[in-house]
């Protein structure tokens, strides 16, 4: 088949999010024999970089702003999508989602899949109206798309009963990673298992605020705090994170890492914590458990969800509650190293790149089955 990516900023990706997602999928399509083509933005990807890992990269315009970046690409690239001619046409979440219905009317045969991730809607950095503009996009998916895959058992239900559509529930997935030197982070007069770390875009909603805090009323620890990544037009809030952090000196922001720096900082971890106030699933999470490092996320269904019984919760958005499960960690060094392999085992069995690679193909061959099915009926008739 050949199919077409469009959504995400680009690969190879520079973090986690959805460039990961469609990093390790297409890679996998293509093993499998697949043509496939990424729609790429040139602030992530360089325009000159035309093939990666199999995968052939289309660079296109766009206008770099809050509001416009993913819209505008997503448009340009259905266009283009529609006079190149694919046979599977794949979305990423729910803002590109808004322009699915171009290509399905321009081009009946190409078949359109659509992945949501997440109801971003619910995001703090989102005004009235960008709100507004992603529920609209979410109603696009679910009414345009030929097949659309949900990555929690939670999202399955919620568009189940919200458009009576059943979608396929396909999670996303991780590669299952060997130890790593920690030569890279002396910069940070980091050495391994002496640091909490949290993995992360620094946006409200991921909850960062109430880590910060929890982790100043502890008082005095020898494990440090280290904050990876970098804000998304949220340059007020990642401000605010550095005033909350200022009087604490071992609270480290590193801004944002990418390839060996940081896959060190994820595996030489002591913790990994997810604060989030929503989230879909998180990719960073399945990646620091696929690297047996123990994690602690708040305890809403999506990251309950990912850990099972493989790792710590605490209430969401409760400081308190927060400080005492760390407080308790950081003192039961053997259970903690017990769950982090226990989450490894977990990603194995239900999170493994090989076999969810494997469900997506079947969503793309089941749909164009179906079209190829009722050409034949067609023609008989």
């Amino acid at each position: 088949m050949k199919i077409a990516f469009i959504g995400q900023k680009g690969i190879p990706a520079q973090g986690g999010g959805v460039e990961r997602y469609v990093e390790d999928l297409t890679a996998r399509l293509v093993s499998n024999g697949h043509e496939v083509v990424v729609y790429t933005r040139a602030h992530y990807t360089p325009a000159k970089l035309k093939e990666y890992q199999g995968v052939k990269l289309v660079s296109l315009p766009t206008i770099k702003t809050k509001h416009l970046d993913a819209i505008v690409h997503s448009s340009l690239a259905s266009l283009h999508a529609v006079i190149k001619g694919f046979d599977v046409i794949h979305f990423q979440s729910i803002g590109p989602a808004l322009i699915c219905w171009l290509p399905k009317l321009l081009s009946p045969k190409t078949k359109i899949v659509s992945t949501l991730q997440s109801r971003d809607y619910e995001h703090q950095k989102w005004g009235r109206f960008a709100k507004f503009m992603l529920k609209l996009g979410e109603r696009s998916m679910c009414f345009w798309s030929d097949e659309v895959i949900v990555v929690t058992r939670l999202m399955e239900q919620y568009v189940k009963e919200q458009y009576g559509l059943n979608a396929h529930y396909i999670p996303n997935g991780t590669n299952l990673y060997e130890p790593v030197s920690c030569d890279k982070l002396g910069q940070w007069e980091l050495v391994k298992g002496n640091y909490i770390v949290a993995i992360s875009r620094l946006i409200r909603h991921k909850g960062l605020q109430y880590l910060i805090q929890a982790y100043k009323n502890l008082g005095q620890t020898d494990k440090k705090l280290v904050i990876v990544g970098d804000g998304a037009y949220t340059d007020n809030y990642v401000q605010e994170l550095k005033d909350l952090a200022a009087d604490e000196p071992n609270i480290i922001f590193t801004g944002n890492q990418t390839g060996e720096v940081l896959a060190q900082l994820y595996a030489n971890a002591y913790l990994f914590v997810q604060p989030s106030e929503s989230e879909g699933l998180s990719l960073a999470l399945l990646e620091a458990m696929a690297r047996a490092v123990p994690v602690l996320v708040s305890n809403i269904e999506e990251n309950r969800e990912a850990i099972g019984a493989a790792g710590f919760i605490f209430t969401n958005k409760d400081v308190a509650d927060l400080t005492e499960k760390l407080r308790f960690l950081l003192i039961e060094d053997d259970l903690v190293k017990t769950r982090g392999v226990a989450g490894r085992a977990r990603v194995a069995e239900h999170f493994n790149w090989e076999n969810i690679a494997k469900d997506v193909i079947k969503v793309y061959e089941h749909s164009v089955d179906l079209a190829c099915a009722g050409e034949s009926v067609s023609q008989t008739v």
